[in-house]
């Protein structure tokens, strides 16, 4: 039997069924653990329903409740509080269940197929700060849907295709005009051209240049991006190679960070189902023509500010990005059994999803069976509130940004670690990383200060890090020395009892986590519960304990501790060096 709080509410729950009332039960850990551990708020609300003095009834239920073996003590508080205090066996009982499956703390009853579109890389540019935020929430919050038990799609969503491509492929005309791509009778012949990905960042930032400040060389690059989607043989072929360079560097900044993707789908592939949905959206008589362009109406009569129409078609005959996330809706609900589509972006982006989601909805490409959610994050700042810049001013890459971090890691790195010493720093890196990015609520903004986030001593990636390799350490020795634990027999310490309450909370904590589709609750609990094992730490000598009964139940509870860190933090995507 697995002891958690659901059943402990369904104790409670079936005996008020007793006394006439069906009602749902929850129980929160006590703000004031000097009168319990949990407490009970169901009473008053179900006492004012049926005119009842809450008092009398929670002397009632209390009175069933009593000679459960769960229960240490219960005491009503106010008028008609109950407060909970757990049996030792029953704390015991969960932790050994605990240690024999960790995973029993995450599982909820929840199975969805989850589509989780993050990432959004633009092929030809670099990946710069702005970056980091989608990949490490959409990276964290995938992990976390599957540990409760979800089917995950993930996609990277690739911005190769528009304009931007067009400007890119007319410079490199510019510069070799001679090559097959651009010649009249090429079909896809092989080309001996090689161009690597500094190339393209290179190339980029003058080819956009120069197209804003020349509107005839705009209008070029229009041209040729309009026979790009028309599959014209020498410019697809060499959009077909700026993309794989450019997909082979995004993918290896994304496995330094832990970040992976099902899919490698760009706004391309959205693109290739547009004529299929405007065909259907013809169909269903949702899309009107204004000044020259072709939009769809997503106003509703309860907007309380202005809603901008969907403008699927500009004026001037160019697809909207809009359009393309349209026919993205399209094509992942047509390929796969969906009940919920998320987007992880900028906040800044809201307002564009708003009319998307509405405009699929309008039109029946979803319906009520799929759900549309939008989950948009702050920004990330400098230590002094500004966006995060390089020493010249521009937007730092999110190489550098790694590079710096791990500088500042190998830095407060034990001088005796010699072997693997890079590789070590760059993993306390990401997790200094991905902590800080984390910790906020997903909305929120927060500046990143390197000296703060790579301190051993702070609520920090680094300390967790710190932490748990010296758990592991201990379990090491522990096994060096061929000491067992098979089980916890005994609760010694008020502290043990503490990280026990801690661990009982966490799956209230995974809950709320995935409502909120937010991983700030699972960092903060990560720092609790690693605080509260280092003064347990800190009071008690494991290895050197005299009674064997005491010795092997704190053995027990590190494994549970480390056990309990190592699926959090893998939640996060931190791994965790053998040493630091």
């Amino acid at each position: 039997m697995n002891y958690k709080i659901s059943e402990i509410e369904q104790i409670i729950a079936d005996n008020l069924a007793s006394l006439g009332f069906h009602e749902p039960v929850t129980i929160n850990p006590s703000n004031r653990p000097e009168l319990g551990d949990y407490q009970y708020n169901g009473i008053m609300p179900i006492a004012k329903k049926n005119g009842l003095n809450p008092i009398e009834l929670a002397e009632k239920l209390v009175t069933k409740l009593e000679n459960y073996p769960e229960f240490k003590s219960l005491n009503i508080a106010g008028p008609g509080f109950i407060n909970i205090s757990f049996s030792d066996k029953f704390l015991i009982d969960f932790m050994n269940a605990s240690l024999k499956d960790i995973t029993i703390n995450y599982k909820q009853d929840i199975h969805k197929t989850i589509f989780l579109d993050y990432g959004g890389p633009n092929v030809a540019k670099i990946l710069h700060v702005g970056h980091l935020r989608s990949a490490n929430i959409g990276e964290a919050l995938k992990r976390l849907c599957n540990a409760i038990g979800c089917h995950t799609i993930c996609d990277v969503h690739l911005g190769d295709w528009g304009r931007p491509m067009g400007m890119v492929i007319l410079e490199i005309k510019t510069r070799y005009p001679d090559l097959p791509y651009f010649k009249s009778d090429y079909h896809g012949e092989p080309v001996d051209f090689t161009i690597t990905n500094e190339d393209l960042l290179e190339l980029y930032p003058i080819a956009t240049s120069k197209a804003k400040e020349d509107e005839n060389i705009m209008e070029e690059a229009r041209k040729i991006n309009y026979e790009l989607q028309n599959k014209h043989p020498g410019y697809y072929a060499l959009w077909q190679k700026i993309v794989e360079v450019s997909i082979n560097e995004v993918k290896k900044l994304y496995q330094d960070l832990n970040v992976s993707f099902d899919l490698w789908e760009g706004e391309s592939d959205n693109f290739a189902y547009m004529d299929e949905m405007f065909a259907y959206l013809y169909d269903k008589n949702v899309i009107e023509e204004s000044n020259g362009a072709q939009i769809i109406s997503v106003k509703m009569p309860n907007d309380n500010k202005e809603m901008p129409p969907l403008i699927l078609v500009k004026s001037n005959g160019a697809v909207s990005y809009e359009a393309t996330d349209l026919a993205a809706i399209w094509e992942r609900t047509h390929k796969f059994k969906l009940d919920e589509i998320w987007y992880l972006t900028d906040k800044r982006q809201e307002l564009h999803f708003t009319q998307v989601f509405r405009a699929s909805n309008k039109s029946a490409i979803t319906n009520d069976d799929i759900k549309l959610v939008f989950n948009g994050f702050g920004t990330m700042n400098g230590p002094d509130g500004k966006p995060f810049k390089t020493r010249d001013g521009g937007v730092m890459p999110l190489k550098t940004l790694l590079d710096n971090v791990t500088q500042a890691c190998e830095k407060r790195m034990l001088p005796t670690i010699t072997e693997n010493r890079f590789a070590i720093a760059k993993t306390i890196a990401v997790a200094a990383i991905k902590y800080a990015d984390l910790l906020p609520y997903r909305t929120t903004d927060y500046n990143f200060d390197i000296d703060k986030f790579t301190d051993l001593n702070g609520k920090t990636g680094t300390y967790l890090l710190y932490s748990t390799v010296r758990m592991k350490s201990l379990l090491n020795k522990a096994e060096a020395n061929n000491l067992s634990y098979q089980e916890i027999s005994k609760i010694s310490t008020d502290t043990e009892k503490k990280i026990i309450l801690a661990m009982l909370d966490l799956k209230r904590i995974i809950k709320r986590s995935y409502e909120n589709r937010s991983l700030n609750e699972i960092c903060e609990y990560l720092y609790k519960i690693t605080n509260l094992y280092n003064n347990f730490y800190s009071e008690n000598k494991v290895l050197t304990e005299e009674n064997e009964a005491t010795k092997s139940s704190w053995l027990a509870l590190t494994k549970i501790i480390y056990d309990n860190n190592s699926y959090l933090l893998n939640i996060l995507g931190i791994n965790i060096p053998e040493k630091m």
